[in-house]
C-alpha cells in the first residue's frame, strides 16, 4: 500500500500515512496539500499533532555514468523510487565544444608572427594545471543526485543513506563513477548518517530480497534498471548478513518491499548563455544563443499550456515560444499569446 508523506505545521518531515487518512483528514480541514519539486502528492497538518516520533527511513542511491536509481524506504514499506536520467554525454559534447571555441577565437586574436612575450595575451604565472577539480560532466552528475536527496529531505524524515561505492582492483581501468565519490560522501553527510556498499553487496541484498533486475538494455526508464539497486541499498539499513547463532550465519533484521511510486527525472536541456555562435555571422553580429531567458516573460523551463499540449518552454523567437515536451522534443513554435503559465521552472523534469 502506498503511502502519503506529511508534514507539521512548521515544515518538519513526519512520518507518511495511509491514503484514506489523508483524505479523510483534507476533507475534515485537518490538512491542506503541498507542492514539491518531485512531484510527489504530500499534505501539510494545520494543527500541531499530539506526537512528532519517527521511524527510520533510508534513502538507497545506485551512482552510474548515464543513469542513477534511487529508493526510499522504511523498514515496513517502499515508499518512493526514482530512474535519474544523467547529463553525462551532453556536458561532455558541450565542453569539448566550449575548448574548440577558445581556440578558435585565439586564434583569430593572436597574431603569431610576433615574439612570443609580445603577443596579446597574458602570460602563465604559475601552473594552473594543479588542481583537484572535479570535471563538469561528473560533477553534474554527482549534483542531480544531491539535488534531488535534498527535495527528499524536505519530504521524508531521513535517518540514513546508502551509497555504493565503486573499487577498482588489480590492473583495472578506473570508471567515471569512481570520480568524485568522496566529495559526494561528505555532501551526503550533512544530511544523515551515511553508509557505504560495494557492488557485490547490493547483488547478494537483491538477490535474498527476491527483487528483479533487468541487465540488458540499462538505458530503459524502468524500477528494473536501477531503481531496484536503490531500493536494495536502502534495505541494507534494515537487514544485513552475519552470525545468527554460535554455528551459523544468516541475514539479521526484516524489511517489506512494495510496489512503489516511479518517477524518472532529468535536467531540462538548456543551452548556456554563448559569448560567440559556432559560425561567423554575415557583417560581424552574431545573434544571442543560449541562456534562460526569453523575450516574452517565459524562462526555459517554465511548465505551460499550450493549444498542443502542456509542455515546457524550450526556445523562442520574435514572436513565438517553442514548446517541447519532458524528452525535449518540440510539440510546435506558438504565439506567445497562446501560451500559459503553469508553473516555473524548477530545474526538473519528473515523470511519472
Amino acid at each position: 500500500m502506498q503511502r502519503v508523506p506529511v508534514l507539521s505545521p512548521s515544515g518538519k518531515p513526519l512520518m507518511p500515512t495511509k491514503p484514506s487518512r489523508a483524505r479523510r483528514w483534507l476533507k475534515q480541514g485537518k490538512a491542506k496539500v503541498v507542492y514539491n519539486d518531485l512531484g510527489i502528492f504530500q499534505i501539510q497538518l494545520v494543527k500541531c499533532p499530539r506526537t512528532t516520533d519517527t521511524q527510520a527511513i533510508a534513502v538507497g542511491i545506485d551512482p552510474g555514468k548515464l543513469y542513477s536509481g534511487v529508493g526510499v524506504q522504511s523498514a515496513r514499506f517502499t515508499l518512493w523510487l526514482a530512474h535519474l536520467q544523467l547529463a553525462f554525454e551532453t556536458v561532455k559534447k558541450r565542453m569539448e565544444q566550449r575548448a574548440m571555441m577558445r581556440r578558435s577565437r585565439r586564434g583569430r586574436r593572436i597574431n603569431r608572427k610576433v615574439v612570443f612575450n609580445k603577443r596579446a595575451h597574458r602570460q602563465a604565472r604559475f601552473d594552473n594545471r594543479r588542481q583537484c577539480k572535479i570535471p563538469p560532466s561528473i560533477r553534474a552528475n554527482r549534483e542531480l543526485e544531491l539535488r534531488v536527496l535534498d527535495e527528499l529531505s524536505l519530504i521524508y524524515p531521513i535517518t540514513t543513506i546508502v551509497y555504493e561505492i565503486i573499487k577498482a582492483h588489480g590492473d583495472k581501468a578506473f570508471s567515471p563513477v569512481m570520480v568524485g565519490q568522496k566529495w559526494q560522501l561528505k555532501n551526503f553527510a550533512d544530511y544523515a548518517e551515511v553508509q557505504q556498499i560495494e557492488g557485490w553487496q547490493t547483488a547478494q541484498i537483491r538477490q535474498q530480497l527476491g527483487l528483479h533486475k533487468q541487465k540488458h538494455s540499462k538505458g530503459d526508464a524502468i524500477p528494473a534498471t536501477h531503481a531496484v539497486d536503490g531500493v536494495a541499498l536502502a534495505c541494507a539499513a534494515f537487514i544485513q548478513y552475519g552470525i545468527t547463532s554460535t554455528h551459523s550465519m544468516g541475514w539479521k533484521g526484516s524489511v517489506t518491499v512494495q510496489p512503489a511510486p516511479f518517477a524518472v527525472i532529468r535536467r531540462p536541456t538548456v543551452s548556456r548563455r554563448q559569448l560567440h555562435l559556432m559560425v561567423f555571422a554575415k557583417g560581424g553580429v552574431r545573434r544571442k544563443y543560449g541562456g534562460t531567458v526569453t523575450r516574452h516573460g517565459f524562462r526555459k523551463g517554465d511548465v505551460v499550456k499550450s493549444p498542443n499540449g502542456i509542455g515546457y518552454v524550450s526556445g523562442d523567437t520574435e514572436k513565438q515560444i517553442s514548446v517541447s515536451d519532458a524528452n525535449w522534443k518540440r510539440l510546435g513554435q506558438i504565439a506567445s499569446s497562446k501560451i500559459q503559465l503553469i508553473r516555473r521552472s524548477n530545474g526538473l523534469i519528473v515523470t511519472y
